[in-house]
């Protein structure tokens, strides 16, 4: 289709050229057309119709680079991509509202990395089944590549020492990227792997353990009141014992007392709070 046969006057919105379809302008015909608005969004005052006018015009004609920004990601599957160019419209209209006539630069090369830049935005904060931080999660994407490039050449699993020399990173960082690339997915413990008694079985029959500790939380809880109602040099008997592991010995150097005396103190002072955990029971 010309340029000219999409073109129409409008009385309502003067000196601006009106566009039958915009979405079906040619690409070329798309680039003059994107100039001469962005030339108007100088001069229009913002919020007026017809600024809003030029700015949908400008979205509508440029919405082939979102889906060719999306086309990269094609792989995603025909849901996900919904989203993808949804995503890729907003960075559409970033560009749109941060372009300048004075850049002197194509428009379409300045809005690509916005919309691209966008859509990685969106896997980083929605794809991941935990939190990674982004250096880790830039770092996996780095470690993918590594290592099919050494397994291709290598014709076998690469070392972390051959992956950390080819991303030219430390041992320790392709250890965390590794460890990250756990975290892009998830599993849910119901889900079904087979294999027990009853012909059938789930993640979490396989994984977890009863954790001991887990017991004390209580009796923590508990004992804090009372060891609060201890006398100040009782409390400092305890936390040297058992916060900072000291001997008996070293007890007594410290408080000028006899070994046998930080003893009595001591036995005087685990009674009390065994008594004390007793009552509270």
């Amino acid at each position: 289709m010309a340029l000219m046969s999409t073109l129409a006057t409008d009385t309502r919105i003067p000196e601006l050229p009106q566009v039958a379809d915009p979405s079906q302008v040619a690409p070329k015909d798309a680039r003059e057309l994107s100039r001469l608005f962005f030339q108007q969004l100088t001069v229009l005052e913002e919020g007026t119709p017809e600024y809003q006018y030029a700015r949908n015009m400008l979205i509508e004609m440029n919405m082939s680079l979102v889906r060719y920004a999306a086309g990269r990601f094609r792989s995603r599957g025909p849901e996900e991509m919904e989203d993808i160019v949804q995503v890729g419209m907003i960075g559409l209209i970033k560009a749109i509202d941060r372009f300048e006539l004075s850049r002197e630069v194509e428009f379409t090369s300045f809005a690509v990395p916005y919309i691209v830049g966008e859509i990685k935005r969106f896997f980083r904060d929605t794809t991941w089944a935990v939190h990674v931080p982004r250096r880790l999660q830039e770092a996996r994407v780095q470690l993918a590549h590594a290592t099919e490039e050494l397994r291709s050449r290598l014709d076998r699993d690469p070392t972390v020492k051959e992956l950390s020399e080819l991303m030219s990173l430390p041992e320790e960082e392709v250890r965390e990227a590794r460890l990250a690339a756990n975290g892009y997915n998830s599993t849910s413990l119901d889900a079904t792997i087979g294999g027990g008694e009853d012909g059938e079985a789930v993640l979490q029959d396989f994984i977890g353990a009863e954790d001991q500790a887990l017991e004390l939380v209580e009796d923590f809880h508990a004992l804090a009141p009372l060891i609060a109602a201890l006398d100040e040099r009782d409390r400092q008997i305890i936390h040297m014992r058992f916060v900072e592991e000291l001997t008996q010995a070293q007890i007594g150097e410290h408080l000028g007392v006899s070994q046998m005396h930080v003893s009595r103190l001591l036995s005087r002072c685990l009674t009390r709070l065994r008594e004390g955990l007793l009552t509270v029971g």
